[in-house]
């Protein structure tokens, strides 16, 4: 049972409205800013589930649009879950089919939040206002990075059925107002009532406080348009192609791919809309004779189920033809003369920022491809020197830029992530993330140095026998198996792996110390040239250095 409203006078004067407009104001705010507290905090918890979700979205129709569905139902917010998407087809990560069926689940997942409204009404839901002033004790109390995080998530839920109360309130108040009932009835023009719905989400840029606030309001009685109450299916309706704005705006400057995307969003929300209008058109007595049959007795609760039933049923009928929404944006959004839609993956997009735990993996995977880079380059400078090529210099050089370029980018959007409110655990990560950066250019430092030594054996005229070329060879095999070792705790975080890590490094640090004395040993028996020590030694030292940095990186992780 609601508490008794704000403003108890049967006709109100300019000021009880005033009034009542703030107090509707007051709960909006503290609605939005209790889901904003409530989505951060259980995104916070769920991290590592939603990597792995946005790591599977390539593997069906139904699992892109279950995946989108369950990433917007936590972060509360369709435009969130495009933005991301966005985000991932700028870099490459996503394929625009990916991102399609993502969306089409995205709309569904949004549907959620109308139902907080609904069950509002149960009188002991009052009680979970109480959770506001418990989590935030919690948080101050708590030492623990969880238990802190679980009371910011109480304080939010507790906030967001506190707005709800307070726009339930104004609400009841304004529907005791003979003016305000009339005036909303009167309002009958379907597309005006559509463009409404458009523009009010475009400025909140939330579809799902604007689906709440219009079930609060049928909830209290306040009709929009004629007596079947049709009319507001309508104000729904506007607002799925409202809640577009914010993908569109998010992919100004982005590569096609993404500007197509949003596209698509766009496109399956209008397509859905124009479908259903004609529908409600034909049949303007649906909820009524649907839904309204079924709940006579909860009007919000109808429009919270016509909200989910639009989005479920475009779902439906559109994901068949998802590959066609995707011809449809690549004709409309063609590449530019000379431009590429396929480029090496960047990983790194400021979009995924507003969600530190994506954000993060990003930048993880962006590290990871960044040893990928170095690597390479310490291969090619080493499979120079075996050939006695110092044409692999400029290959070394170009993937040094590169390595160079990657950790700068790295650095500044660990910075960036470092400024949102991330966990223990995601700031321990982003200063393994950083270590190990620095671990990795040194390796391609490394790599230079190697092909200096190409370059002196050349112009001294220095030559190894097929023994020595062999011994290097196997020990470069040997670092070759520890990258893989160590990609396997950096990628797959797989603590167990740091065993054979170390095992792998005393291999090559034993290998370096054998291949050392052998050298002196036909130093002395006149095997070899003096001038050979300089290269050889350093050659081998410079390897041994690049496996412990390897080691390091690992190391960062455990």
């Amino acid at each position: 049972m609601r508490p008794e409203g704000i403003l108890l006078s049967a006709n109100m004067g300019a000021m009880d409205y005033f009034l009542a407009v703030i107090a509707l104001l007051a709960g909006l705010g503290a609605f939005l800013l209790g889901f904003k507290i409530l989505s951060d905090n259980i995104e916070k918890l769920a991290t590592n589930r939603l990597r792995r979700w946005f790591d599977k979205t390539g593997k069906s129709r139904l699992a892109g649009v279950g995946i989108g569905a369950g990433v917007t139902a936590i972060l509360q917010s369709s435009s969130a879950t495009t933005v991301m998407v966005v985000g991932f087809v700028n870099v490459g990560l996503m394929s625009l089919f990916q991102a399609t069926t993502v969306i089409m689940g995205a709309n569904i997942g949004t549907t959620v939040t109308a139902y907080f409204s609904v069950i509002a009404d149960i009188p002991f839901i009052e009680f979970i206002t109480v959770f506001t002033c418990v989590g935030i004790f919690m948080d101050m109390l708590c030492k623990k990075d969880k238990p802190k995080t679980i009371g910011m998530m109480l304080a939010g839920l507790g906030l967001v059925f506190l707005g709800l109360e307070y726009m339930g309130m104004s609400m009841d108040d304004f529907a005791k107002q003979p003016v305000v009932r009339d005036f909303l009835a009167s309002v009958d023009n379907r597309l005006v009532l559509l463009l409404a719905g458009l523009v009010i989400t475009a400025i909140v840029q939330s579809s799902s406080a604007v689906t709440t606030l219009i079930v609060q309001m049928v909830g209290a009685g306040l009709l929009i348009g004629n007596p079947d109450n049709s009319g507001v299916l309508f104000l729904v309706l506007g607002t799925n192609i409202g809640t577009c704005a914010t993908a569109l705006l998010s992919s100004v400057g982005a590569s096609a791919n993404a500007r197509r995307a949003s596209l698509i969003h766009l496109m399956f929300n209008v397509f859905g809309t124009v479908l259903f209008s004609v529908f409600l058109l034909c049949w303007p007595g649906f909820l009524n004779m649907t839904l309204g049959k079924w709940f006579s007795d909860d009007p919000g609760l109808q429009i919270a189920l016509f909200h989910t039933f639009f989005n479920v049923v475009c779902t439906v009928l559109f994901l068949p033809f998802a590959n066609i929404f995707v011809k449809i944006s690549q004709k409309v959004i063609r590449e530019k003369k000379g431009a590429t839609s396929v480029k090496a993956p960047s990983y790194l997009d400021d979009r995924l920022i507003k969600s530190p735990s994506v954000a993060l993996n990003q930048a993880n995977k962006a590290a990871s491809h960044m040893a990928e880079i170095a690597i390479e380059s310490l291969k090619t400078a080493f499979d120079g020197f075996v050939a006695g090529d110092e044409g692999v210099k400029a290959k070394v050089d170009e993937l040094n830029g590169r390595v160079a370029e990657m950790e700068k980018g790295i650095v500044s959007y660990l910075i960036k992530i470092s400024a949102q409110d991330v966990s223990i655990s995601d700031e321990r990560l982003i200063s393994a993330i950083h270590h190990a950066t620095s671990d990795i250019i040194r390796i391609s430092e490394l790599a230079d140095n190697i092909t200096k030594y190409t370059r002196n054996s050349k112009r001294d005229n220095i030559e190894f026998s097929s023994g020595v070329i062999k011994s290097l060879q196997d020990m470069y095999a040997k670092i070759e198996l520890l990258y893989q070792k160590t990609i396997d705790v950096f990628d797959k975080k797989d603590i167990t792996a740091i065993r054979a890590v170390d095992a792998v490094e005393e291999e090559i640090d034993a290998a370096r110390k054998a291949m050392v004395t052998d050298h002196i040993r036909r130093l002395n028996e006149g095997k070899c040239k003096p001038a050979s020590s300089g290269v050889f030694i350093n050659l081998v030292g410079n390897l041994e250095r690049a496996a412990d940095h390897l080691v390091y990186v690992a190391h960062a992780f455990d």
